[in-house]
């Protein structure tokens, strides 16, 4: 039986009322403007989909499994079509991942906030059983490549930064293939932040005992001495000696990745670059992939090779293990691959 301190408003009334509390927080500095104006567009969207004039306290668990996924299937007006992903009839793409999972703890702290003020007997939050895979999100896509995609994007890398400089055209001083070359070969092999490439300096490569190095300035102040593959260090090198000096203006001495004006590179212009060298790949190896998606790469493949993994955390430069599991993404025939050769039983070649 519903207890009597329940309150029969419908869903278009506790969504004003919480925009109104949310809003109100603002005034006294207990939420961000921006954060407040987020909840409040996604509160009145589940309304929209929810229905508004509904009971909130009608609402059970299967109904709120059905407004997440109409929401996950919902076009997203503001963003552009991608280039290769713009669904039948060129209409606006589908939600984005980040967009599902803001949506969901959007809901989520709604129906905390209805809990404690007496809208609902019950949290449907609790009864939901529609999970992030069944919605697609919160990964609408693995973001490590596969092996063979992530062959595909280095093998062209490689090639663009070793076999091609004969035939190079343009301004010299616009020439940026070893540049673009370095970054996705660095992401691909190293794994490192945007934040962390786009603000390495040119002193922060050091060779010791034969052994490139980069010297990574992390989060939290922290600092990681990584050493490069030697694929990696061979385009360095070319990349100091024969790229960087055309790209020098003087304009950002220490920088080590300039753009073609001689200004340190942004972390916008990283993507733009990786698209570049992807637009050299076949097509049936090509898949787009984001710097952070080269993160989840470099994480997946070194883990699935067996490496150790303490040497892959101070690789991407976590403070602990259990941060890796975010960055592992499970690759196909894994399973397969590490039951034919098991340990206590040999490899199975049958």
């Amino acid at each position: 039986m519903r207890p009597a301190d329940v309150q029969r408003l419908t869903v278009a009334e506790c969504v004003d009322r919480y925009t109104d509390m949310v809003r109100a927080k603002t005034a006294t500095g207990a939420l961000a403007p921006g954060s407040a104006e987020v909840y409040a567009r996604d509160v009145h969207t589940f309304a929209d989909l929810a229905g508004p004039d509904h009971v909130l306290d009608d609402l059970d668990g299967a109904d709120v499994d059905e407004v997440l996924l109409r929401f996950a299937r919902k076009p997203d007006g503001r963003r552009a079509p991608e280039r290769g992903g713009v669904p039948a009839g060129g209409a606006a793409p589908l939600q984005s991942a980040a967009s599902q999972a803001r949506f969901r703890r959007s809901v989520s702290a709604f129906f905390q906030h209805a809990a404690l003020s007496g809208w609902v007997q019950l949290n449907p939050m609790l009864t939901v059983t529609v999970r992030p895979k069944q919605r697609g999100g919160l990964r609408a896509e693995r973001r490590a490549l596969t092996s063979e995609q992530a062959a595909g994007l280095v093998g062209a890398a490689r090639e663009l930064g070793t076999g091609q400089r004969e035939q190079r055209r343009g301004r010299s001083d616009q020439r940026t293939e070893l540049r673009d070359a370095l970054i996705v070969l660095v992401l691909a092999a190293v794994g490192p932040r945007v934040s962390e490439l786009t603000g390495a300096n040119s002193e922060d490569f050091f060779v010791n005992a034969g052994t490139r190095y980069w010297r990574i300035f992390g989060k939290g102040g922290r600092t990681r001495d990584v050493p490069l593959p030697r694929p990696v260090a061979q385009v360095l090198d070319a990349y100091l000696e024969e790229g960087r000096p055309l790209l020098d203006r003087g304009l950002e001495p220490k920088a080590l990745l300039l753009s073609w004006r001689g200004r340190r590179l942004a972390r916008g212009d990283v993507q733009a670059v990786i698209d570049r060298v992807l637009a050299r790949v076949e097509p049936d190896r090509r898949r787009s992939v984001t710097p952070h998606g080269l993160r989840h790469t470099t994480a997946t493949h070194l883990l699935a090779a067996a490496t150790d993994m303490d040497a892959v955390r101070r690789v991407l430069g976590h403070a602990d293990l259990s941060t890796l599991g975010r960055y592992r993404d499970e690759l196909p025939g894994e399973l397969e691959a590490a039951m034919r050769i098991h340990p206590l039983l040999g490899r199975d070649d049958a």
